[in-house]
């Protein structure tokens, strides 16, 4: 009986050791997650049966620390969750691993080839949060943008003389018959770029007009624009405008603009004309040089033109019992009954932790508490070996004496 037991002690000291050995060696592995060994009591009848290795469980109650990388599509996740990956065979994995790349169709993939999965945008732009799908990045260029409102908010002093126009009518060119001017830049469809500029003359107490110049053509509309301020300097009147502007010399063979100009909230005060705000949203085309994720996992693609456009989203997903997922090659984990269903979602939603863009995340293997581990796996292994060895020891005296 003593013989078995030892035996049994010494098969389950090996597993250990397996186990042991195996968290040192992904010490420095992404995303990995320690084992241990758990061991067993055996009994017969109430008879001592020697030991076995019951389980071994993965340390997923501790993360690895986050290790700045800098590299645009590595990814550490920040709490609970699992990156889902579409893998080269169909099966679905999991994994804390985010090492990810750019295949040459612009998928997001591991080093292994498994695509990664996320909410998918349709051709307007808008995310399509009810479709998991094989996350791509859009490497064509984004189109042109024309320009369709400009929102101004700027102060007109109110110490300015009056100026009279029809004895001293607005000329562009000569400071007299204008107070103050800003410029903007607009876009048309096809990306050109057009200097909008707005004079400002200080017609009557309270009362400005305003004169537009695009491309040096006057395309002020016919009746011309005004704004009115009250005693207290605020604006009461002409807080909007559309601007229709189809003149072949200044748009050439691009589509006619329509330009809808907001002063909202814009000012009379006794002080210098400043402009506090001044925005459009047009742009030129651009190329595709960089790519963005934020906490939320919202992957965007940055472009030569300053703008960024919506990619998709990662998600991630959580287990009731990730113990019960299976560890399967290159830093990933399959699922099992055990483990649950998988609960899909965004970042930062539910239970689900954020993603730190340029970080991957270390292995949460303790190396120190690995080799006292190591040592207390050696001295049971001698033990056990010690134990078969005074058996033999005694059997041999037993047949000597007979």
């Amino acid at each position: 009986m003593s013989f078995n037991i030892a035996l049994s002690g010494l098969q389950a000291t090996t597993q250990d050791l397996n186990t042991i050995s195996n968290n040192i060696a992904n010490s420095s592995t992404v995303g990995f997650r320690s084992g241990r060994s758990e061991f067993s009591a055996i009994y017969n009848g109430g008879q001592a049966g020697g030991v076995n290795v019951m389980s071994t469980s993965q340390n997923f109650s501790m993360g690895g620390s986050l290790v700045y990388t800098g590299r645009q599509l590595d990814m550490g996740i920040q709490g609970d969750g699992f990156f889902v990956l579409n893998s080269q065979d169909g099966n679905t994995m999991y994994a804390r691993a985010g090492m990810f790349n750019q295949d040459a169709d612009g998928f997001v993939t591991d080093p292994a080839g498994n695509r990664l999965q996320g909410y998918s945008v349709s051709g307007a732009g808008n995310l399509q949060t009810g479709n998991v799908t094989d996350l791509q990045i859009q490497a064509g260029a984004l189109p042109a943008k024309a320009t369709s409102t400009i929102g101004l908010i700027s102060n007109l002093d109110a110490r300015v003389d009056n100026i009279d126009p029809v004895a001293s009518p607005f000329d562009p060119d000569d400071a007299a018959t204008y107070h103050s001017s800003s410029t903007v830049a607009a876009y048309d469809s096809l990306g050109n770029e057009h200097a909008l500029t707005q004079y400002y003359v200080k017609t009557a107490d309270n009362t400005w007009s305003v004169h537009y110049m695009m491309d040096d053509v006057d395309v002020t509309p016919a009746g011309g624009h005004q704004l009115t301020f009250d005693s207290d300097g605020m604006l009461t009147g002409g807080d909007s405008l559309t601007l229709n502007i189809n003149d072949p010399a200044i748009i050439g063979g691009a589509s006619a603009l329509n330009l809808a100009l907001g002063y909202d909230k814009s000012t009379q005060y006794a002080s210098d004309y400043n402009n506090s705000s001044l925005s459009q949203n047009g742009y030129t085309s651009g190329e595709l040089n960089g790519i963005r994720l934020d906490e939320s996992g919202m992957l965007y693609g940055t472009y030569t033109n300053g703008q960024e456009q919506l990619q998709g989203q990662v998600v991630l997903a959580d287990f009731n019992n990730p113990n019960g997922l299976i560890p399967v090659s290159n830093n990933a984990w399959t699922a099992t009954n055990a483990a649950g269903q998988p609960i899909v979602g965004a970042p930062t939603t539910g239970t689900l932790g954020s993603v730190a863009s340029g970080y991957l995340e270390g292995s949460n293997v303790d190396t120190t508490a690995e080799m006292v581990s190591l040592m207390t796996a050696q001295r049971n292994y001698q033990s056990n070996a010690k134990v078969l060895d005074a058996n033999s020891t005694m059997q041999q005296a037993l047949l000597n004496a007979i």
